[in-house]
């Protein structure tokens, strides 16, 4: 699954059933074992197969479920990408909020952190920027839409409870942009050392998914 390929079919405007096939056959592909990819747990409550990395440019499947393992979050679940997403849902739902982040000497309640990853590692460190946030505009999401996040856009991503749910995300790098996070105000610099599933985990997560998506 290349990035260029996928991003232009998610971007036409009309998504082709192909789509999810291909992603059924990578699923069940690893979970028979016949595939290198490893799942990782993310921060944000997810568990990510990471596809395929070319450059800035990447393809991932995103899992959530309350049968995976989760990451613990030392920030929150409000961030930013240095990267522009577009984000196929292949089964369940999403709602993307957008936040709005206002820098703030008094009265703040946040901090931005700063994110770089590197090797399954991530270094978070304060900006030095306060700031206080409100949620703005949010949309749903459900099998078989597509919807875009440049860059730079603070948001989050919430699932329904007891809603599993799986999107492709493509991520495109911007020069210049950082990833951040807000943090709770008197965070230290630390580092996040992402987890690896094992071979059983990794299997257990594309077969759960192969079998949501193969009923979708």
């Amino acid at each position: 699954m290349k990035y260029q390929e996928l991003h232009d079919e998610l971007t036409s405007g009309a998504v082709s059933p192909s789509v999810p096939r291909r992603v059924l056959g990578l699923l069940e592909d690893i979970a028979a074992g016949r595939s290198a990819i490893r799942a990782v747990r993310h921060p944000l409550g997810f568990v990510c197969l990471p596809v395929a990395r070319g450059g800035a440019c990447g393809v991932c499947l995103h899992l959530w479920s309350a049968d995976l393992p989760r990451a613990g979050n030392t920030t929150s679940e409000v961030h930013c990408h240095s990267w522009d997403l577009v984000s196929y849902v292949l089964y369940g739902q999403v709602r993307n909020e957008l936040v709005g982040v206002t820098d703030s000497a008094t009265g703040a309640t946040h901090q931005l952190m700063r994110v770089v990853s590197a090797g399954g590692v991530d270094n978070l460190s304060p900006t030095g920027r306060t700031v206080t946030f409100r949620e703005g505009a949010a949309g749903v999401y459900r099998a078989g839409d597509v919807y875009t996040m440049p860059a730079g856009v603070f948001h989050r991503s919430v699932i329904p409870d007891g809603v599993d749910t799986a999107t492709i995300a493509l991520g495109s790098g911007r020069p210049g942009a950082a990833d951040l996070s807000l943090g709770p105000l008197g965070t230290r610099s630390h580092r996040v050392t992402r987890e690896r599933c094992d071979d059983e985990e990794t299997a257990r997560a594309a077969r759960l998914a192969a079998d949501h998506l193969a009923r979708t």
